[in-house]
């Protein structure tokens, strides 16, 4: 299994990612997508140290090297969580790259910061009208999207929320 979890959380690795979820999804590094992210280093830097600071290997990449190298990642040994800044990112991914990460069926979203145009879906967890096209789209695709901060605070899946955002 290479890809063991899919997550959207606009803050990518951090505390809780490579705590909380590592512990409930036990994964050997995590591979965070945002072409800004990668091409920044103080904040590259930042994300894979987060990562390494519980014995996780980090890396963060844009799109065009993940689309280049998707096929190592799906055929390594390793347990890789692969998340992204937000929606519009991860429907590039799993519906424009046509990416199937292994066995898993279900996209996990955390938070959404409250923005200008943005529609709150529950605390922390806010989205526009564009990214609620991209959770359309992965809908579409076959996966499930489930709203979910922590493993145990949950709020509901896209089916639930759709309409707030014109579905």
């Amino acid at each position: 299994m290479s890809v063991s979890f899919v997550r959207i959380d606009d803050r990518m690795i951090h505390g809780q990612t490579v705590t909380r979820w590592a512990k409930e999804m036990p994964c050997d590094g995590i591979i965070a997508i945002n072409d800004a992210a990668s091409t920044n280093p103080v904040l590259k830097q930042a994300y894979i140290s987060a990562a390494e600071s519980q014995g996780k290997k980090g890396f963060v990449w844009t799109l065009d090297h993940f689309k280049d190298v998707q096929e190592k990642v799906l055929a390594s040994s390793r347990r890789y969580f692969l998340i992204t800044k937000n929606p519009l990112d991860m429907k590039k991914i799993l519906v424009d790259m046509d990416f199937v990460p292994d066995d898993v069926k279900t996209i996990v979203v955390g938070p959404g910061n409250d923005r200008p145009g943005a529609i709150k879906l529950g605390n922390n967890q806010s989205f526009t009208p564009e990214e609620g096209e991209a959770f359309e789209a992965i809908s579409k695709a076959g996966y499930t999207v489930k709203f979910q901060l922590l493993p145990d605070v949950e709020i509901g899946t896209w089916d639930k929320y759709k309409n707030k955002l014109g579905f």
